[in-house]
């Protein structure tokens, strides 16, 4: 069977798991939103804009119960279940001023155009991009994020347990989020993982929810209204193809990534037509996925602050009326 068609694994729980740890149970964290499941697309640094809308939530206390990401949503996921502002901001703009997050000196030197081993763990053990892990473990939200396997074409998910400790929530993140070509991968239970939007429904995760029974989303878009995903270019293709000789699963879920891509808004757009999604598209989109410019990120962040700050009464309105 094609397993692009087939909802992810999900019981994908990381071999050699210990007990949660519990150290935050004294914080008094609770959700206030039990029936919508909150959702971030990814898109690697148009996350900068996203994550001014990620921050709004935060900061006027709207804490959804289930919060679903993949790939740069991966990363807004966990930051917004730590409750921490400051980060979801600093992970899309402050990480880009580092010559260790990447860039093409990176990829020259063999750690990918985004260093993986840096962008999640090396920035929190040197400190410069802390992780409030007590608060995350404390958070009783539930979690999923999303990958693939690059030689079966399976698409897993990760839930809390899978991320039952500040470890197993890296890689995890980590996997959902490794783009080939542009960032080392990772093995989890001896499977080579790559980016989440290689698999099924392609990079809109509304499914992960669903299968926990959701059926209202606030979803956070990271492409602006009427967006279509074009086919790959020739020159793409071609690469696509040499890949998929030796990774044949992965040749094909690229070649047709686009196509799933859009079926997967269109379901997105029905969802919402029916008043089962409320979906936050950016007004614009300044950057791109790749963008390590930080005066753009920057200035990418502030419009989505913005955006989100005039936005804001719809939004209470559509998740609490």
């Amino acid at each position: 069977m094609d397993q692009l068609t087939n909802t992810p694994n999900e019981d994908y729980v990381l071999k050699s798991c210990t007990a949660r740890p519990r150290g935050g149970e004294h914080l008094p964290i609770e959700s206030n939103v039990h029936d919508i499941a909150l959702i971030f697309e990814g898109g690697g640094f148009r996350g900068s804009y996203t994550a001014g809308i990620a921050g709004v939530l935060l900061e006027r206390g709207i804490f959804f119960d289930e919060v679903c990401g993949i790939s740069a949503g991966a990363s807004h996921t966990v930051d917004y279940l730590s409750r921490d502002i400051n980060r979801t901001r600093q992970a899309f703009i402050d990480l880009a001023t580092v010559r260790e997050a990447g860039g093409f000196r990176s990829a020259m030197e063999g750690h990918g155009y985004f260093n993986a081993d840096y962008d999640y763990g090396g920035c929190v053990k040197d400190g410069f991009l802390p992780f409030d892990w007590e608060t995350f473990a404390a958070n009783p939200a539930k979690a999923r994020l999303q990958a693939f396997e690059r030689d079966t074409g399976r698409t897993v998910s990760f839930t809390r347990e899978s991320m039952d400790t500040f470890e197993h929530m890296m890689m995890c993140a980590r996997a959902s989020s490794t783009l080939p070509g542009m960032m080392k991968p990772i093995s989890i239970n001896g499977q080579v993982m790559l980016d989440g939007g290689i698999g099924f429904e392609a990079g809109l995760p509304m499914h992960l929810a669903e299968m926990d029974g959701y059926e209202r989303f606030f979803f956070v878009a990271t492409r602006p209204a009427g967006y279509r995903k074009p086919a790959p270019s020739a020159a793409m293709q071609r690469l696509y193809r040499r890949w998929g000789e030796s990774y044949p699963h992965l040749g094909k879920a690229l070649l047709t990534r686009h196509e799933r891509y859009n079926a997967a808004l269109d379901r997105l757009e029905q969802m919402e037509r029916k008043g089962r999604a409320y979906v936050v598209r950016p007004d614009t989109m300044p950057v791109k996925s790749t963008t390590l410019d930080t005066a753009a990120l920057y200035n990418s962040f502030q419009l989505g602050y913005r955006q989100a700050l005039r936005d804001y009464p719809q939004w209470e309105e559509w998740i609490f009326g």
